[in-house]
């Protein structure tokens, strides 16, 4: 999950499995058909960067230098051509060439004219100059998302409420990411909305301009991302995407309370229908609230106004597990001792992988949304049981209470459990732990809030469908459209609620594949199974760092992986071209910037992977 600007990126949370340096591409007679190469495409901070700027030792920092190249009409494809020519000498060729990932903010291409706010046709004729000259594949990225925050049009759309999103008191989020400023734009489609006015206004005139390009420059574009990471908001954006205590959400804003009410018509058509479903007793869909209460602390006029991370009906259980000699062959959950399933594994866990220097693969969680709705009110017991060598031992175990809408008194009789298992960890080597639900977790299924959290999955969807949509009436080709969206649920410690965006991530969606991965994401058993179960065969990462430094040759696979799951492009991130004589105060963010001198998150390991990994 990253910001683009032309001087800072982002930082996100995950990493990529053990593996040597087996690399060698499968061979002609093993590939299912001839493919496009892969290309390689890194995001590249500070694009307008140029020489004569850097030579100018009057300027002293990198925006006054970005003002001088435009001032100079200099391009800075010189030096976008030395990183690239040193990644891959000689230009692109084969089955895995070097591009590049070119950013436009599209509400960033306006300024203030005596007319009003017009794009200015000088800045995005710099940015299409600069992809005609390198002569090398390019992914164009139109953001216009929450991290599209930079210039004048940007400050002044902040002022007014109806472009943004509201916490349930009424109040946008304030929010900033690792320094970064992010704005919370609405998710709201309607074009009469300023924001989206004048970004929809800039996906047309930006698509014009691309469509007018020499047929050879088009034919290099091999993809246009949309919008960016699209989904809702939260507080504490850098470090709160696990959140599940006293979770605030959104959207608020009387026009999506509206919505809300109005989709949930459509959907259930008659009220009776509606109560019927619920167990409520509303005359009409205008009484139906948008659940935002905490029955633990507020009172409320009608149990359908509640709400916690745990209200739309499932108790998240998750944690990690390490066995790196392959002990336990699978997880399964047990409530009440009855067996419900086997539990998923090998999602990102990037912060147990720093945590732990024994631990050299963050693929190592393991998640189970459990459905409680069918179980009585009263005392549960959820176990977590390993399986190796056909025996059972317990890998972890919480209690849980289901709570009756009237917060009746809940018996204090005990569930049912699987006893006498031994402990997991008395497996030599295994380390594991459980990190969701705290112990006795209360829980109240509110079946509004179960709607009202689909509802805020289908505001995502539906601007991200709208973009789209604009895109292909523009006349930009529906093959080269891909998203460029988190996947949150690939981290077993985040809540996925908070962001709302599962719905676009589907291999059903009308565009193709832009999935962002950090860490695990890179090549971990859970981003491989989505990507069959969906059948997501052609995609793009948009966004791509291992962030792993403990294990050789990890960087070469995880690229390989791409290559093999069918992935069109990959967008290392980042690098820079902003001489270091310009740069300000570091941020987190500095830690993943590609290049020979950087150890951080190995950065300096995958710079050196991408140079091997072009030669293929």
């Amino acid at each position: 999950m990253a910001p683009y600007r032309t001087q800072l990126p982002t930082l996100p949370h995950t990493i990529a499995l053990l593996c040597t340096l087996c690399l060698a591409l499968p061979s002609t007679a093993q590939m299912p058909a001839p493919r496009k190469p892969l290309v390689v495409a890194p995001v590249i901070e500070g694009l307008q960067m140029c020489d004569e700027a850097e030579r100018d030792k009057r300027i002293t920092n990198a925006n006054e230098a970005e003002s001088r190249c435009r001032q100079l009409k200099a391009p800075g494809s010189a030096a976008l051509n030395r990183v690239l020519d040193t990644l891959e000498p000689g230009g692109p060729k084969g089955q895995v060439q070097v591009g590049f990932t070119a950013t436009l903010q599209l509400l960033g291409v306006y300024h203030r004219t005596a007319k009003g706010w017009e794009i200015d046709e000088t800045q995005v004729d710099d940015f299409l100059r600069l992809v005609t000259q390198v002569r090398r594949p390019v992914v164009i990225y139109l953001a216009a998302d929450h991290f599209d925050s930079f210039g004048p049009l940007t400050r002044e759309l902040q002022k007014d409420p109806q472009n943004l999103m509201q916490l349930r008191d009424g109040k946008p989020l304030d929010l900033n990411y690792f320094g970064y400023p992010v704005i919370p734009y609405t998710l709201q489609t309607d074009a009469s909305i300023p924001v989206n006015r004048y970004r929809y206004r800039a996906l047309q005139y930006v698509a014009k301009k691309i469509l007018a390009l020499p047929r050879e420059v088009q034919e290099r574009i091999i993809a246009i991302n949309l919008m960016g990471e699209l989904h809702h908001m939260f507080p504490d954006f850098s470090n709160g995407m696990g959140a599940y205590k006293d979770i605030q959400v959104t959207d608020y804003n009387p026009a999506s309370v509206a919505g809300f009410r109005a989709w949930l018509e459509k959907r259930h058509t008659s009220i009776v229908r509606f109560n019927a479903l619920t167990g409520m007793a509303f005359t009409s869909f205008k009484e139906v609230p948008a659940p935002a209460r905490n029955i633990r602390k507020e009172k409320l006029s009608n149990f359908g106004e509640h709400y916690d991370a745990f209200a739309d009906g499932t108790l998240a259980l998750s944690g990690w597990l390490w066995d790196p000699q392959q002990k336990i062959q699978q997880l399964d959950l047990y409530v009440d001792g009855r067996h419900i399933g086997p539990v998923p594994q090998g999602f990102n866990r990037l912060d147990v992988y720093r945590a732990v220097e024994s631990i050299t693969s963050p693929s190592v969680g393991f998640r189970y949304d459990f459905d409680y709705t069918a179980l009585a009110p009263g005392w549960h017991y959820a176990q977590i049981v390993a399986k190796s060598a056909g025996m059972r031992y317990k890998l972890a175990s919480v209690e849980f209470a289901v709570i009756a809408r009237d917060q009746s008194k809940t018996s204090d009789s005990r569930a049912p459990t699987l006893a006498s298992l031994p402990d997991v960890q008395k497996l030599t080597g295994v380390r594991a732990w459980l990190d969701l639900p705290q112990a006795k977790q209360d829980v109240y299924f509110n079946p509004v809030a179960r709607e009202w959290n689909l509802y805020r999955q289908w505001q995502v969807q539906s601007l991200l469908t709208q973009f789209h949509n604009l895109a292909l009436r523009a006349g930009l080709p529906a093959d080269k459209l891909y998203s460029h969206q988190i996947m949150p649920r690939v981290n077993s410690s985040w809540n996925p609620q908070l962001f709302a965006a599962d719905e676009t991530l589907l291999g059903t969606m009308p565009w193709k594949q832009g999935i962002n991965m950090y860490g695990g994401a890179t090549n971990g058993p859970w981003m491989r199974d989505y990507l069959k179960q969906q059948q997501i065969t052609d995609y793009g990462v948009p966004e791509f760092n291992p962030q792993q430094w403990k294990s050789k040759g990890v960087h070469l696979t995880a690229m390989q992986a791409q290559y093999e799951q069918g992935a069109r492009f990959i967008s290392p991130y980042y690098i820079s071209l902003i001489p270091d004589r310009f740069r300000g105060r570091e941020f987190a963010i500095n830690r993943m910037e590609l290049r020979p001198e950087n150890k951080q998150d190995g950065a300096d390991q995958f710079y050196r992977a991408i140079i091997e990994f072009a030669k293929r």
